[in-house]
């Protein structure tokens, strides 16, 4: 990968992780760079690899030092960014449309991220299922997908203090980022809704519904409709 204003750079992220940063600005095009680096990642690591963790212009890389000196670690991570090419399949992918419920039952952040918008729930609905959002990488958990770019209208930070236990298929945003929870996971995104769609499923090629460079559209649905199509409309306990 060519050098361009210092970058890209690989920065301490603690004994077990390095920080690489591979752009300054967000852009629908770091996709394919960051695809390429972290598959890349994945095959020159192997077992070592604890996680990836994308964000839209750097990728973390967390190891296991007992099983990778971290200066190896570093070493491996130069080798692969010389070489580094872009995946162009990577912004290749399918289109989903995701049937959600947008509610306080089941969004306990809904209100309170439209009073930081400066908008009406309604309004914020509509901004969060106005737009497709492009699938940037999966991580944190098996079929989790980040997502952007969210309108900056809604851009809220995470919660100060993460849930325990956020409930499958909840949809939520952070920064301008956008996901839904594939399975039962703590969690400090703020929560909006809940999709009846099956994010994760072990019977399923890939397990994965969402794949990197996949386009998402939230469809807005009522409570009837979000049940008949298998949605579970169980409000979450201690909600506002």
């Amino acid at each position: 990968m060519r050098q361009d204003h210092g970058l890209p750079r690989i920065e301490s992220a603690g004994l077990d992780g390095w920080m690489v940063r591979l752009f300054d600005r967000i852009d629908e095009g770091n996709l394919a760079w960051l695809g390429a680096l972290a598959r890349r990642c994945d095959e020159a690591f192997g077992e070592a690899l604890v996680d990836l963790v994308p964000s839209y212009t750097t990728l973390l890389v967390v190891f296991d030092p007992l099983r990778l000196a971290p200066a190896t670690a570093r070493q491996r991570l130069q080798s692969l960014l010389a070489t580094l090419e872009p995946d162009e399949e990577v912004g290749k992918g399918e289109v989903h449309e995701l049937p959600t419920w947008y509610d306080s039952s089941v969004g306990p952040d809904l209100e309170r991220v439209a009073r930081h918008a400066g908008m009406s729930v309604e309004d914020v609905i509509e901004c969060h299922a106005g737009r497709d959002y492009r699938v940037f990488a999966l991580g944190f958990a098996p079929g989790f997908a980040f997502m952007g770019l969210l309108d900056e209208r809604l851009e809220v930070p995470r919660l100060d203090t993460p849930r325990q236990r956020v409930p499958v298929n909840s949809v939520a945003i952070a920064g301008r980022q956008t996901a839904a929870y594939p399975a039962v996971t703590p969690g400090g995104w703020n929560l909006l809704g809940r999709t009846c769609a099956r994010l994760f499923d072990r019977d399923r090629d890939g397990f994965s519904l969402l794949r990197v460079g996949d386009r998402v559209r939230f469809v807005a649905v009522d409570r009837a409709t979000f049940e008949r199509q298998g949605g579970d409309a169980t409000a979450m306990e201690g909600r506002p």
